[in-house]
């Protein structure tokens, strides 16, 4: 039987500095490299038995950050829990105030908040917030020894919910930015009054223009993120926006939902997900569309490998449809 691996207790399930373990004599420089401890960026190691996720990342860049630094745009989002917004090996996107002249380092994406800038929701807002945590907490945990960890994700200054869609909104591209928003919208962490908001607010502030451009575009209605990029695609492509979850009552009373849908001109789209290889999920999703077809719908499907791999021919289709339902451009 192989020996146990050594595992001092107060670096079990921790992230840490590796300096600092050496110093307080936890680990040697040999100790550290083994298969125990995960390299996460450059001084910052964890148990190897974590989950690999942007959390044990954020907790990582919250170690090599000074204070008054949150963690924001889809890095944010991901700990209010839009799960989908990053991953483990995406930058951490941090804001920080100029003042502090932070530079981008590798793994941590560094954006800067202007000494008069102040992105408010509404005329009372402060405009970012450390969520329930305050910088004095995130200096105590940069205080602490070694064997500290970052924290849970509660515990990770980031930017307010109605903040981190603006972030998102300004710093990322159209389609995954959409997606993330949606979600905000879908859990409740936003609402749309919110958005109009802080994009009122913010209108003339640099990226304004587009911030309040992507919200147009994003929907609560959205179920999944496939299913906000397959719409925000074929708005952009030119088809009118489609409506999300829009109610058919059938004439025998049950009312259907289908994903996406044009009702003036009686053309859905439904988007097949993983959800969908199971027989019992594909029986009923199967008897609900042929109600929908014969109640004079078109009814389009969409798989991820067509919405991946072959946009442009899952384009024509729709577009096609459309056209035979008459629609023009």
């Amino acid at each position: 039987m192989p020996p146990s691996p050594y595992r001092p207790a107060v670096l079990a399930g921790q992230v840490f500095r590796g300096s600092e373990a050496i110093r307080d004599r936890l680990l040697t420089r040999h100790q550290l490299r083994g298969a125990t401890w995960v390299r996460l960026m450059h001084d910052v190691y964890a148990d190897a038995r974590l989950e690999r996720d942007h959390e044990l990342l954020c907790r990582a860049a919250s170690l090599r950050l000074p204070p008054n630094v949150v963690m924001a745009g889809p890095s944010a989002a991901y700990l209010h829990g839009v799960v989908h917004a990053a991953t483990f090996t995406d930058d951490v996107h941090v804001l920080a105030p100029v003042q502090l002249r932070l530079g981008s380092q590798r793994g941590i994406r560094v954006h800067t908040l202007g000494p008069r800038r102040s992105l408010a929701a509404d005329a009372g807002s402060q405009g970012y917030s450390a969520s329930s945590h305050g910088s004095a907490d995130q200096v105590a945990l940069r205080s602490a020894p070694a064997t500290t960890a970052a924290g849970p994700p509660a515990a990770l200054p980031r930017s307010s919910t109605v903040h981190t869609a603006w972030e998102c909104a300004v710093w990322l591209e159209p389609v995954r930015a959409v997606g993330i928003i949606d979600a905000l919208l879908r859990q409740g962490l936003v609402n749309c009054a919110g958005l109009d908001a802080i994009g009122r607010a913010n209108a003339t502030r640099p990226g304004g223009r587009r911030a309040n451009w992507v919200f147009g575009l994003a929907d609560p209605g959205a179920q999944s993120p496939p299913e906000s990029q397959l719409r925000v695609r074929l708005v952009l492509a030119g088809l009118p926006r489609p409506v999300t979850q829009h109610p058919v009552r059938l004439p025998n009373g049950r009312i259907l939902r289908p994903d996406l849908s044009w009702p003036e001109y009686r053309v859905a789209v439904e988007y097949d997900g993983l959800w969908h290889s199971d027989p019992d999920q594909i029986h009923l999703d199967r008897q609900r569309l042929n109600q929908l077809v014969g109640a004079g719908w078109r009814v389009l499907h969409v798989t991820g490998r067509r919405l991946y791999r072959d946009f442009p021919g899952l384009l024509r289709e729709v577009h096609t449809a459309l056209t035979n339902a008459g629609w023009r451009r």
